[in-house]
């Protein structure tokens, strides 16, 4: 006589389950959109007179729509304020947010929108966008890392050319004093929108 097979609801729910599984893990999953949270820091770095310089934003804002299957759907977009940009030394920032530098009164917040995102390999990729920065408009390519998860982290960085910005102008625009390449470099640390 054969054998019958008898299903007790446990066993069907779990096959269910994984055929449920199974099917969700075939399908391509929609661009996540996600917020910035805590502990996300975005800092500059370059040099003085031949003397490393370092400095941050502080509430600086990202939202960022991304999925590493998409990179066609993604974008970026970070709101940075510069009154609050500091180097750490009372005399560097009241420089840094004067006239000659962010002129922060002015303007008071750049912007970094991205758009067209390539994937450079393994965790890697390169956002394509636009610095919005004391009323000039360039091109920057930030190049970071992606790990995901359930606080899923970017972390890059992207040179900055300061003199296309019109930032250190006058006797600053001598590169032999401050270079003009000036290194951004952030850590987004993301929670769901």
């Amino acid at each position: 006589m054969p054998h019958e097979f008898t299903q007790s609801p446990l066993t069907g729910s779990l096959l269910a389950g994984a055929l449920v599984a199974g099917l969700l893990s075939a399908c391509p999953v929609a661009a996540a959109d996600y917020v910035q949270a805590t502990g996300s820091t975005l800092g500059f770095s370059g040099q003085y007179q031949g003397d490393a310089f370092n400095g941050r934003f502080p509430g600086f804002a990202t939202v960022l729509s991304f999925d590493p299957a998409k990179l066609d759907a993604a974008r970026l977009t970070v709101v940075i304020p510069l009154a609050t940009a500091t180097a750490g030394n009372p005399d560097y920032d009241s420089e840094l947010r004067g006239a000659s530098f962010f002129d922060s009164p002015k303007f008071p917040q750049a912007r970094y929108t991205a758009t067209k995102f390539r994937s450079l390999g393994g965790n890697r990729y390169a956002a394509d966008g636009t610095l919005s920065l004391r009323g000039a408009s360039k091109p920057v390519t930030l190049t970071f890392t992606w790990t995901a998860g359930a606080k899923p982290v970017l972390a890059g960085s992207a040179v900055v050319k300061r003199l296309d910005f019109g930032v250190g102008g006058g006797d600053w625009a001598d590169t032999k004093v401050i270079p003009n390449d000036i290194r951004i470099t952030t850590k987004v640390v993301f929670q769901a929108k």
